[in-house]
């Protein structure tokens, strides 16, 4: 244990490193979010039933959980970048934990994250949005969503080092937006055609979006009537869903560093 936390705090440190110099990508994934909660926020607010200031506070945990489930396409291009400029093979000729290169990976997009959520949250703030549950609901809302991110990211990781190319992956991992629209990370899904309702309630990024308004005490905390059960029960969903993902993909993705490519 000790040698896997010490080689994945290095993998960690060399990932932050790579951030830092390229400030591009951390200015892009840090604005995008805050971009998109202007947009929404006033531009679709106004044409909702809700009322404006009752559609931001909807939406800024939603694009909250979307946030967190973009894991899936960084982890992606992470490992598909080092796997196919050859950083993982020669990561792989060292006497390191194998599980420590995607932990390290995975660990270094949580600490991103973490930093990417502040300028969302703060321009929320400004447009009126509010924890009403006080502290414990938003650490608890926090930590939600932080291991969805850290779930979502061991998704990613290990279907990049299935891909072909870097471009392929790239390719994939820019598809994966359409997620979060069909989930209620930015709508209610109560108003949805029956099919398509089931399919936006059992994807994990409803249940993670409804548990984390529930926790700050935002609207659409509670689900609707007849809604799926990780939307009825959008905490435990959120904690069971995450749970699901760690579980088959963090030996997966393991499995698969050890392989290498072909």
């Amino acid at each position: 244990m000790s040698t896997l936390l010490s080689d994945g705090g290095a993998v960690l440190t060399r990932q932050l490193q790579k951030a830092r110099h390229a400030p591009g990508l951390l200015i892009l994934t840090q604005t995008m979010p805050v971009t998109m909660l202007l947009f929404f926020g006033y531009v679709f607010g106004s044409a909702l039933a809700m009322p404006g200031s009752e559609y931001r506070q909807f939406l800024v945990p939603g694009l909250l959980a979307a946030t967190a489930a973009n894991g899936l396409m960084a982890g992606m291009f992470t490992a598909a970048q080092d796997a196919h400029r050859g950083v993982t093979d020669r990561f792989r000729t060292l006497p390191m934990s194998r599980s420590a290169v995607p932990l390290g990976q995975t660990a270094a997009d949580l600490v991103t994250t973490g930093v990417s959520m502040v300028p969302l949250v703060l321009v929320g703030l400004a447009m009126g949005w509010r924890a009403e549950n006080g502290l414990p609901g938003a650490l608890g809302a926090f930590g939600i969503l932080l291991l969805f991110r850290f779930a979502t990211a061991w998704v990613g990781t290990y279907l990049g080092l299935l891909s072909k190319s870097e471009e392929a992956a790239g390719q994939l991992g820019g598809a994966t937006f359409i997620l979060p629209l069909l989930s209620s990370a930015y709508l209610p899904t109560a108003g949805l055609p029956g099919w398509l309702r089931t399919a936006a309630e059992w994807n994990p990024i409803s249940a993670v979006a409804t548990a984390v308004r529930r926790l700050f005490g935002n609207a659409g905390g509670e689900a609707a009537a007849g809604a799926a059960w990780p939307v009825a029960h959008p905490v435990a969903g959120a904690l069971l869903w995450s749970v699901v993902l760690l579980a088959l993909f963090v030996p997966a993705a393991t499995r698969r560093f050890a392989r290498g490519l072909g």
